[in-house]
């Protein structure tokens, strides 16, 4: 039976260090505080919030609220994004996205500054992403896969890394943060040939293609480690979520694999919670 790649006991020792960190920052006069954006009231939407706010709580973390009616124009957006530009006091944002079709989420993404953008959703956060230069801050999921890995000692360097999923969200991004740790990595996508093989030959595999059970035992091989990043409703009408990976199946076969729930999504919530905490003590 593979090895639990737990995400609530990564997401403990990084509390743990948080509030050590937030009670020096509060000993010198800075609260961290996270402005969470929002327009309209989408559900996917109303849960992370709730979970970025229950982490921000958790650890000491102040939460500023800015929603928008569903309705809201693209002005109105801007002036709100103007706001947590200028105010000292707010040193992360969280734009909640998707945006409503008629506003256009490019002028959005140029006008929310990289330093304040702390899921990693702007054009300035994912150039500095791609240069490695530091400018803003990675998307918090795809940086969870990486704190996943590092929390259970799971060296990248030299290995083969798989990457399911193409997405700006996921995808991509978390290809260059396995890059950068010196790993030698693979995107594939729907138009991949002969997709079992090529993930068979990771040493390492991040699944997010956003299909529920999609991905199962013929994907996997003795040795491999599993990331799934995938949140599903569970297929046939059954209560619950599941991820993109046969978890009964995989897990008879692979080293290791987290789980869904309890995987990715924990930490991903102390991701942003951390990159908060950043800011402030820039």
């Amino acid at each position: 039976m593979a090895q639990l790649l737990d995400g609530k006991e990564v997401a403990a020792t990084l509390k743990e260090a948080m509030v050590k960190q937030i009670e020096g920052l509060k000993a010198k006069g800075i609260v961290p505080t996270l402005g969470i954006v929002r327009v309209g009231a989408k559900p996917d939407d109303l849960s992370y919030e709730k979970g970025a706010t229950k982490t921000c709580a958790d650890v000491g973390v102040a939460v500023k609220n800015y929603a928008l009616p569903e309705t809201a124009s693209e002005g109105n957006l801007l002036k709100v994004i103007h706001e947590v530009n200028v105010d000292k006091n707010v040193h992360g944002v969280l734009l909640l996205q998707p945006l409503p079709k008629h506003i256009n989420d490019k002028v959005i993404r140029v006008a929310l500054l990289p330093a304040k953008d702390m899921d990693g959703v702007t054009d300035g956060s994912m150039a500095g992403l791609y240069s490695g230069s530091g400018a803003g801050y990675a998307p918090c999921t795809a940086e969870s896969c990486i704190q996943i890995l590092d929390h259970f000692k799971i060296d990248v360097a030299g290995k083969k890394a798989v990457v399911l999923g193409r997405s700006t969200v996921i995808g991509k991004p978390v290809a260059l943060l396995l890059l950068e740790k010196n790993a030698t990595v693979t995107i594939c996508h729907s138009k991949t040939k002969d997709l079992p093989e090529v993930v068979q030959e990771a040493d390492i595999v991040i699944v997010a293609i956003g299909r529920a059970l999609s991905v199962g035992k013929e994907y996997f091989r003795a040795g491999q480690y599993v990331v799934d990043v995938g949140v599903n409703p569970k297929p046939n009408g059954e209560k619950g979520i599941c991820g993109d990976v046969k978890f009964d199946e995989a897990s008879l076969l692979v080293a290791g694999i987290s789980p869904v729930p309890g995987g990715v999504g924990p930490v991903t919530t102390c991701m942003l919670v951390n990159h908060v905490i950043r800011a402030a003590v820039k």
